[in-house]
């Protein structure tokens, strides 16, 4: 018989470890204790021989992931900007800057003004507004031809789009007259229309003579009557009078009105329609007529469409974007 006493001798333990109905041998630690319930076997079943404890990720790869997130998002707006720049350019709202002083002093040298595309689909250019027109057919010069090489006319085409090229050149005038209106000079050192003297001395360049004398004109049908603000500086209809139009510009040939100046900022401030072209003698015609409250109209909510170069428009969107960034990359 082994002696328990004896360390040489092996012996059996008086009792062995109870297990849990249910349970196999296997699966259960010593003495009895259970195993961990999180820990399963790689085929998925609880009941497994195997454990294994998924990983963490590294908090490196984890930023690093969120790094990428993170410019392919701000990618993603910056492109989805000049996306959204081309089309307000080209059928909403331009920016434009300001190369003469032919319109001084209401508008300097280097102003930078917004040009409102859609107001003439709502209502009819009105005297008074000033108007961007191109000069391409009328006062010139006109475009050159496209380039042979299709690669630079696709190139030149592009540049175009995005406002960073232009091969037409577009004056900036107040309108006077409108179809079939008779403009005149002087009568009492004054411009009229249609026998209406205009009081122009809230806009006219200080010292300015509101023009030299002219015979009286009538506006062709389709047909615009311009002239600058800085009347002793300004190539206006007055210098056309044996172009095409008689002086005057066709009105398919106006891109849109300006109504705001944005830069700089001393001279921010929107572009109203001057008092003298209110009177209501003026509006006794026909085309007068129907425009009888247009400064309301284009001066209101189709005044809030707002069009900057796609550089500008893309860092804007840039930077709008930045805090919902920010904010999803701290989640």
């Amino acid at each position: 018989m082994d002696d328990p006493q004896d360390p040489g001798t092996f012996a059996w333990p008086s009792t062995q470890p109870v297990q849990p109905l249910g349970g196999s041998g296997p699966d259960w630690g010593p003495a009895g204790e259970e195993p961990d319930p999180g820990l399963v076997s790689e085929d998925g079943d609880e009941d497994g021989d195997e454990y294994e404890d998924e990983p963490d990720e590294p908090g490196g790869a984890r930023a690093g992931k969120r790094e990428k997130h993170f410019w392919r998002e701000l990618l993603i707006i910056v492109v989805a900007a000049a996306a959204l720049t081309l089309v307000v350019k080209g059928f909403v709202a331009q920016v434009y800057q300001i190369p003469t002083g032919s319109m001084e002093n209401t508008l300097q040298v280097g102003d930078r003004i917004l040009v409102n595309k859609l107001t003439y689909h709502f209502r009819g250019i009105a005297r008074g507004d000033i108007i961007v027109f191109s000069g391409q057919g009328t006062w010139g010069p006109d475009a050159p031809p496209p380039s042979s090489d299709p690669v630079v006319r696709i190139l030149d085409d592009v540049l175009s789009g995005v406002g960073l090229r232009s091969t037409q050149t577009y004056y900036i005038k107040r309108v006077i007259g409108l179809p079939g209106d008779r403009v005149a000079c002087c009568t009492d050192g004054k411009v009229t229309v249609n026998g209406v003297e205009l009081n122009e001395g809230s806009y006219l360049y200080p010292g300015n003579a509101p023009s030299f004398p002219f015979k009286s004109v009538t506006v062709p049908p389709g047909h615009l009557w311009v002239m600058g603000d800085h009347r002793g500086d300004s190539d206006d209809s007055r210098y056309h009078l044996f172009d095409a139009g008689g002086g005057a510009i066709p009105e398919n040939e106006v891109v849109g009105r300006a109504f705001f100046i944005i830069w700089p900022l001393s001279q921010f401030r929107d572009l109203p329609i001057p008092s003298t072209f209110n009177q209501a003698a003026l509006h006794a015609g026909s085309a007068g007529a129907a425009l009888i409250g247009a400064a309301d109209v284009g001066g209101t909510a189709l005044s809030a469409v707002v069009a900057v170069p796609v550089a500008g428009a893309a860092a804007g969107a840039g930077l709008l974007g930045a805090p919902w960034l920010l904010l999803r990359r701290r989640r």
